[in-house]
């Protein structure tokens, strides 16, 4: 699949924003918003959740076949597309239900980085923020 750079970045820091939420216990019990949490990372912490996230993810979006995709709407995949992708990028050095549960977890964590695929833009049409 042909994803534009900011698609790929908001996906991946979507699925970044989701497991921090999951990892962060001020977040669970409610005393944080996710967002806030993002921004009291520093950078490095930053870096190596989308570093570990972006060896996962990236070949997987990048290996979705490719679909038309009409604007203002998002790119969708079958479940058996995205299974497929995920298992073409599996190491083989694993044992068989080890494998299936990293297929598992690695399936749902594309599903979630692609629910945060924005809306595809028109290329041709130019949009100028009113601040510029």
């Amino acid at each position: 699949m042909r994803f534009t750079e900011h698609e790929l970045t908001a996906a991946l820091t979507g699925a970044a924003k989701t497991v921090l939420a999951a990892q962060d216990k001020d977040v669970r019990k409610g005393k944080l918003d996710v967002d806030q949490a993002w921004e009291r990372l520093d950078r490095y912490k930053r870096f190596q959740l989308l570093d570990g996230l972006g060896d996962q993810l990236l070949p997987v979006l990048v290996a979705l076949p490719d679909v038309e995709v009409e604007v203002g709407t998002r790119p969708t995949f079958t479940d058996e597309q995205v299974t497929a992708a995920v298992e073409e990028r599996m190491g083989g050095d694993v044992g068989r239900v080890k494998r299936a549960v990293l297929v598992k977890a690695r399936v749902a964590l594309v599903q979630l980085a692609l629910s945060h695929v924005p809306p595809r833009q028109d290329p041709d049409a130019l949009i100028v923020p009113d601040h510029l």
